[in-house]
């Protein structure tokens, strides 16, 4: 796929779509993913309801701590996923899951 194909795709994502990537992309970062935190920095063009919207998300996150900065930014802390953290459940199906990398327990 072409740098413009990317840009045009990247261009059809909503402001909210772009802002959860944005984040997510931090969030899974090696730095990140290695120390279990990161400094997740609030953009002006970050419209108010998704900022909200996504906060609100990883609020309902269980392992999360988060701890809101005076200039908008949040920082965000979790534990190291346990053996419990790796257990799916579809329905009647329980799957175990042996991830390759320490992932965010979200």
């Amino acid at each position: 796929m072409s740098g413009q194909e990317n840009a045009v795709r990247l261009n059809e994502l909503t402001s909210g779509e772009r802002l959860g990537l944005r984040v997510s992309a931090m969030i899974n970062s090696p730095l990140a993913q290695l120390d279990r935190k990161v400094l997740v920095h609030r953009m002006d063009t970050d419209a108010d309801h998704d900022w909200e919207s996504i906060m609100e998300l990883l609020a309902g996150t269980d392992g999360l701590e988060m701890t809101f900065c005076d200039d908008g930014s949040v920082f965000l802390k979790w534990d190291a996923p346990t053996d419990d953290d790796r257990v799916i459940d579809r329905g009647e199906d329980v799957a175990l899951v042996e991830p390759e990398e320490e992932e965010a327990p979200f």
